[in-house]
């Protein structure tokens, strides 16, 4: 298994730092509005990550982080006239629905930052103990990135352009910009009534100081991987590196993966643009939630995915394809056992080996459709026996765990479509073809196409 660690800029075997388990932090949202789809290519990325570990038999600890405290989330609560926790609670439940919706596996552990207020103080006092901060009139606390030897590793500065003793108080600036940057931010009158007592006067956290308090809390100083969208690279991440391994003196993380931009059409999401689309746009389009999840999996996580709506239909036909081949296998006889005859064996060892090179997703759904193509052809010519079709079944099942897009709640149909499919069978049953082509017609304009079997109707999504 082998993934490319950004930080040395290569693929590198992966080995945890205790035998069969895995410490992973991911970066959550910052709730400040609903998350769009380029939030979500991080986190389809991040969780096929976590299930193909699990697939590969690790027992993983997974911490997203809620970031309800930072620049953004601040200026939209005051300008909707809120309070900064009514305001954040409303984008982290709908957060937590979109999750749900497309059936990420939660993490173990959802902190946010104003949870955590007391723990940065506390790691603040020590980078400032141990030489790393100087503090400003206006009671901000700054880190001096002349005093951490190795900063700019993770995005690659050139340590010479450093502009330190240079500061910045935003939270997010240009990789030109290799200044100090605020650990503790004093507080000021646009941050209206969000402070917090600390010892260098009242003020919030800087956004940097947030990941690194809530990592090491639940995954020790010292853990496995940490991802997050390329923008993170600088200066987020490289900056949670220098005040983690300062203020512990230890190593901070082993494995740095980053996922690539998603554009929409080829270019970049905007508003402007009128191609800005959050997961709740897409679904009120009538994309299906798996197809969409499929869409976002199945690009390699370091290649830019270029998202376009001819790209959702060919996934939605590509579950429909593993929805059939289910449906098949389960109609054959199988009261037998379960057995992976060869071509199984060789499915499910490939699509392991593909993913295990640094998740190449691509590569493992060419092996897995090979075996589809092959059971389709076993199938049609009724030489597939019922253990087998058991071992299949098993196999698909496995591969569901990584993929998540067969065996998933969205696959079931809303009560107005049940409801036309029987109009539509008790029409045909009394010869009434006129109405059954009219109630197929109404279900085509809702996405759903109907396949009349010898064993009865089947439908599925476009």
């Amino acid at each position: 298994m082998k993934f490319y660690n950004t930080l040395h800029r290569k693929k590198e075997e992966f080995q945890p730092l205790e035998k069969g388990k895995v410490t992973l932090y991911t970066c959550g949202p910052t709730v400040y509005d609903y998350a769009h789809i380029g939030n979500f290519r991080a986190y389809i990325f991040e969780d096929l990550l976590r299930r193909y570990l699990e697939f590969s038999g690790y027992d993983v600890l997974q911490v997203m982080n809620i970031t309800d405290i930072d620049d953004k989330t601040i200026r939209r609560s005051i300008e909707e006239k809120m309070s900064l926790e009514n305001f954040t609670d409303k984008y982290t439940s709908s957060f937590f629905e979109d999750v749900e919706t497309l059936q990420i596996l939660p993490a173990h552990h959802y902190p946010r930052a104003t949870e955590f207020i007391p723990h940065m103080i506390e790691t603040i006092q020590q980078l400032e103990d141990k030489g790393f901060t100087y503090t400003t009139e206006d009671g901000s606390v700054f880190f001096k990135i002349s005093q951490f030897s190795d900063y700019g590793k993770l995005a690659n500065l050139n340590p010479d352009q450093l502009k330190s003793g240079d500061r910045v108080e935003d939270d997010e600036y240009g990789k030109e910009e290799g200044r100090d940057f605020a650990l503790w931010k004093g507080f000021k009158p646009q941050d209206g009534d969000v402070n917090w007592d600390s010892p260098w006067g009242k003020g919030r956290p800087g956004w940097h100081i947030e990941c690194s308090v809530m990592s090491t809390h639940y995954l020790s100083n010292h853990f496995d991987i940490h991802c997050g969208g390329v923008d993170n690279i600088f200066p987020h991440h490289e900056n949670e590196i220098a005040q983690s391994c300062a203020a512990s003196g230890e190593a901070f993380v082993n494995y740095w993966l980053h996922n690539e931009h998603l554009l929409v059409d080829g270019q970049k999401m905007s508003k402007s643009m009128g191609n800005f689309y959050t997961l709740r746009d897409l679904l009120e389009k009538g994309c299906s939630p798996e197809a969409l999840r499929y869409t976002l999996i199945s690009t390699h996580y370091r290649s830019k995915l270029n998202f376009t709506f001819e790209k959702v239909k060919a996934a939605q036909k590509c579950i429909n394809k593993l929805r059939e081949l289910k449906r098949r296998l389960k109609k054959i006889e199988n009261d037998g056992d379960e057995i992976l005859n060869s071509e199984t064996e060789t499915m499910l060892s490939k699509f392991s080996a593909k993913l295990g090179d640094d998740l190449n997703i691509s590569g493992a759904l060419g092996e897995l459709f090979i075996w589809v193509n092959y059971l389709f052809a076993e199938l049609d010519n009724t030489k597939l026996d019922c253990c087998s079709a058991n071992g299949a079944l098993l196999a698909l099942k496995k591969i569901d765990t990584v993929l998540g897009v067969v065996d998933c709640a969205t696959f079931d149909v809303d009560e107005n479509i049940q409801e036309l499919i029987k109009e539509r069978e008790l029409a045909r049953s009394d010869k009434n073809w006129a109405k059954a082509d009219e109630v197929r017609g109404q279900l085509d304009e809702l996405g759903i196409i109907l396949d009349d079997t010898p064993e009865g109707t089947v439908w599925k999504r476009k």
